[in-house]
């Protein structure tokens, strides 16, 4: 009898573990860059149970969902924005922290850096309204998300530096709306930022089994120890064996320069020398 977890996974199969991670994501209970991965590992799910590992930390489709925080009504939503202004300073906002409602940026002579990687996203757009005048707006964002970059430049620069995702997928939208005068707003992805210290996660490290498994890659195993080491990796301790043994040893002469090599371990010999003889 087959498997029911090897069976192939369907187009239809996949949108509702996208449509399943969306509603985590709205409750809280993802951040917009574990949304990002896990869709991404969703698409690509060859099998039912790498669907099932994608979404098994998460309620299940027909489970009684937690309470939502109460919310204002749209028409309030659409009236407020949440603003990060800097003159002549820096405004930033990174880690942690929630986006339930547009945002906007103001940088003059200054820079403001948004980074939404680890925001919990409450929708799926992202709205925000960027203002650079002779400053800078940063908006960073997981690669494989779609972004909308609108507006006008003068003296000045938009542009997007993101890996988007391939048409057809239901990705979370980043919306930017730019005005820069003399100055630039940009918007760039986990490949051209600073990367970010992921959480362990023990749906990701079976799902990469899993695929191994499947695509028959062997598994990578972490690097052996080195040994007879001591504290820095760059100098041979001193209880250990010589590491360069197999050089051969020259005649000393003491008088003789030492001879700079471009690994300079001919170098370090010499001094091992002159050491063992009381030189």
């Amino acid at each position: 009898m087959n498997d029911p977890g090897a069976m192939r996974a369907s187009d239809a199969e996949r949108e509702a573990a996208v449509e399943l991670l969306r509603v985590a994501s709205v409750e809280g209970r993802l951040t917009l860059g574990e949304l990002t991965e896990r869709t991404e590992a969703a698409y690509s799910a060859v099998t039912r149970a790498e669907l099932v590992v994608v979404t098994s930390d998460l309620p299940q489709a027909g489970q009684a969902p937690m309470p939502a925080p109460a919310q204002a009504p749209a028409e309030q939503q659409g009236r407020t924005r949440r603003w990060f202004v800097a003159v002549m300073g820096d405004s930033k906002r990174r880690g942690k922290w929630r986006i339930d409602k547009p945002l906007g940026a103001v940088a003059v002579m200054g820079d403001v850096v948004l980074d939404l990687r680890q925001a919990e996203v409450r929708s799926g757009v992202v709205d925000i309204v960027a203002t650079a005048v002779m400053g800078d707006v940063k908006i960073i964002v997981p690669d494989g998300v779609d972004v909308d970059l609108d507006g006008i430049a003068i003296m000045g620069d938009k542009k997007v530096q993101v890996v988007e995702a391939p048409p057809g997928m239901t990705v979370p939208l980043i919306r930017v709306k730019a005005y820069a005068v003399m100055g630039d707003v940009k918007v760039i992805g986990d490949s051209r930022a600073e990367p970010v210290k992921k959480a362990w996660a023990a749906w990701r490290e079976q799902w990469r089994e899993m695929r191994g498994e499947l695509l028959g890659e062997p598994r990578h195993l972490p690097p052996p120890p080195l040994l007879n080491r001591g504290p820095h990796p760059e100098q041979p301790s001193a209880q250990a064996p010589y590491p360069h043994e197999h050089y051969p040893r020259q005649p000393f002469d003491p008088d003789q320069p030492l001879r700079p090599r471009d690994d300079g371990r001919w170098q370090e010999r010499q001094w091992q020398d002159r050491r063992e003889r009381g030189h």
